[in-house]
């Protein structure tokens, strides 16, 4: 005799036999999601980077695409600094970073670094298993809390906060895996200042990143970022302290942005 079951008792009777077989019945961890309004696929920014008087070099932040990895829709970030060939003899310049960034909740699946700095070499990378809490690098696995970042899902994160409510010396407290450590992550907020690059004027909001470990640049001192004072927060302008004197990354050109530029100059 067959009987049928419907409903509630076929989801019961299923689950028992998956017990009694000894399968393990697992759920999707739930992650937040967070509105962004900032950037999106296709997204790129180019800039010019300046030593002094000279172009040294050309950076580039690009979200070609997005990928699924882990089970999740990711956005694929990439950040290139090269030098240019005119300066190569002098300090030549191969950097890029990448990260694998959840399209909902705006947390890092996976970090790459790659850099390449006169006779300097660094390979790092580590893939973030966000359900777990556990960072796995070529040296070990690490505990991480939760959604913490690299240092460019980090940037990308901030260009989504709201600042209209915060005064000078206000901090946003973040969190930076790199290597086999968990390091805090503070952004200071500046103010407000109007910036006029190759890409055109616009008036834009300044904040410090205080990075302890695993920066964008070796630095010895401040980064001030500019970035404009709108829903995007493009980033405009780059200031930072090396061993001997500052570089400055100014924006060129941009295209691919996901809203308005409101903070632009005519």
């Amino acid at each position: 005799m067959i009987q049928h079951y419907k409903g509630g008792k076929m989801k019961k009777l299923f689950m028992i036999i998956l017990i009694t077989q000894g399968m393990i019945i697992s759920q999707e961890t739930q992650f937040r999601v967070l509105e962004n309004k900032a950037f999106s696929e296709g997204e790129k920014l180019t800039f010019n980077v300046n030593y002094g008087f000279i172009t040294a070099g050309i950076a580039e932040m690009e979200i070609p695409q997005i990928k699924r990895i882990s089970g999740r829709e990711a956005y694929h970030i990439m950040f290139r600094v090269n030098s240019v060939p005119s300066f190569d003899p002098f300090f030549k310049v191969r950097d890029r970073y990448e990260t694998y960034m959840d399209a909902e909740g705006l947390f890092p699946w996976r970090f790459e670094q790659h850099v390449r700095e006169g006779k300097y070499k660094r390979d790092f990378s580590a893939f973030f298993d966000q359900r777990r809490g556990i960072a796995k690098t070529k040296k070990g696995s690490y505990e991480i809390p939760p959604y913490v970042h690299d240092i460019v899902s980090a940037f990308y994160f901030v260009r989504t906060l709201d600042y209209s409510k915060l005064i000078p010396g206000d901090k946003i407290n973040l969190q930076n895996f790199y290597k086999d450590s968990v390091y805090p992550l503070d952004v200071e907020y500046h103010g407000k200042e109007t910036v006029t690059v190759e890409a055109g004027t616009f008036d834009c909001i300044m904040i410090e990143p205080l990075v302890k470990e695993g920066g964008l640049f070796k630095n010895e001192g401040s980064i001030i970022i500019w970035l404009t004072d709108d829903e995007v927060k493009m980033p405009v302008k780059v200031k930072t302290k090396v061993i001997i004197g500052s570089i400055d990354a100014e924006l060129k050109s941009y295209e691919g942005i996901l809203g308005e530029l409101a903070s632009r100059k005519l």
